[in-house]
């Protein structure tokens, strides 16, 4: 098996600079989300695509989201094959650094119906689906994607903020679990086990990200985090809070708890899939787990902003990426869930250990446990993140 290549995994990213706090602080911009000014329609709108006289686009990702040669690092296999093949030029950059803080990229344009200068780009569910909510987005024509119509996971179809596969289209993704250290602690099954065993008390973190261990905890407590009212959200935000109390949760984290839980200053945690995975090539002790009760689901998207010009040409990108052999090599440089089936099968040409990881390649039965925070309108956004934000002491 390859060694890793990432020192920060790009999920660490996505809290490392501003995390659910960033939200809580960017209020008075949010605040202005919801007014008749910054809400489009596809008829107020338009966009004229240009791609049939501009074979060009520009594609906004995350850093070390694309596969790249470890002996030349200019070089991005799959991309630079996309071009070849295409004839479409491709100006790829790594600006997406964090969700809140790309939003304030591209807000003002997108909320005046003005060009961003990006056709293609990577955000996560929550932020995809704002900007859906908001209009922000443009619908792909589903005739020019038959590699998404025909590989696109079951589990990832008919999303509550994209319930027709037309306007987001995971790039990859992830689940957020248990993780536990084998040299420290016993088996943990459940997520009642991880906050309440007294053997593991002080010695436990949860995530800050409030979609990932809320998530886990509305699981947890019966309800369904993809749907949940307010008084179910509360009465699993009161189960956090009492392992908050009592001792049992040491500190909420970024991604900053895979050391700690390398080291065994931690011996237990609420994780992300893709952290895992790096750990587990250093040490086999390191274990995710898919509690009994559930697993949370979460994907980074592709997404064409309203006045793009070269639609067509994003959608064969798009459409390209769902190959499955394309989406083989890519998943064998990122190690994150792939979206794509029959990836796996081109994967054991490649690297038949990372074709046999579920973590990568999870099977239908951890798949079936899984689920998508609900879409939540700016209201709910902001009283969620206020609750959580009180509990965990951000």
């Amino acid at each position: 098996m390859r060694s890793p290549h990432r020192s920060l995994t790009r999920r660490g990213l996505l809290t490392g600079t501003l995390g659910s706090a960033a939200l809580l602080a960017t209020a008075g911009t949010l605040a202005g989300c919801g007014t008749k000014g910054a809400q489009q329609t596809e008829a107020g709108c338009k966009s004229d695509d240009l791609s049939a006289t501009e074979k060009k686009l520009a594609f906004s990702n995350w850093p070390q989201y694309m596969d790249v040669d470890e002996k030349d690092e200019s070089k991005r296999p799959t991309l630079d094959a996309f071009v070849a093949k295409s004839g479409i030029q491709v100006t790829y950059t790594e600006d997406v650094n964090d969700n809140n803080e790309f939003f304030g990229k591209v807000q003002n344009q997108l909320a005046g119906c003005q060009p961003t200068g990006r056709d293609v780009m990577v955000l996560t569910d929550w932020m995809a689906a704002r900007m859906i909510r908001l209009g922000w987005i443009q619908k792909l024509d589903k005739a020019k994607l038959p590699n998404v119509e025909a590989n696109l996971l079951p589990s990832l179809r008919n999303r509550p903020f994209d319930s027709d596969n037309q306007l987001a289209i995971p790039w990859q993704s992830g689940l957020a679990g248990i993780a536990y250290n084998g040299k420290h602690a016993k088996e943990i099954r459940t997520v009642d086990e991880l906050l309440t065993k007294p053997e593991l008390k002080g010695k436990v973190t949860a995530l800050s990200e409030m979609r990932d261990t809320m998530g886990l905890l509305l699981q947890a407590s019966g309800h369904d985090p993809a749907n949940f009212t307010a008084a179910q959200f509360d009465d699993a935000l009161a189960k956090l809070k009492r392992a908050v109390d009592s001792g049992q949760i040491r500190k909420f984290t970024g991604n900053e708890y895979s050391t700690e839980l390398a080291k065994g200053d931690i011996v237990a945690c609420i994780a992300w899939s893709g952290d895992v995975i790096q750990l587990g090539f250093d040490d086999d002790k390191i274990k995710f787990v898919v509690p009994e009760s559930g697993v949370m689901l979460w994907s980074d998207n592709m997404l064409v902003p309203n006045r793009s010009s070269h639609k067509a040409n994003a959608e064969e990108l798009i459409n390209y990426y769902y190959d499955p052999a394309v989406a083989a090599k890519l998943a064998a440089y990122v190690n994150y869930i792939c979206p794509v089936k029959g990836a796996q099968a081109e994967m054991e040409k490649i690297d038949p250990d990372l074709a046999g990881n579920p973590l990568i390649f999870p099977d239908e039965a951890m798949l079936s446990k899984s689920k998508v925070f609900m879409a939540l309108d700016e209201k709910q956004e902001k009283e969620y993140e206020t609750k959580f934000q009180q509990v965990i002491g951000a």
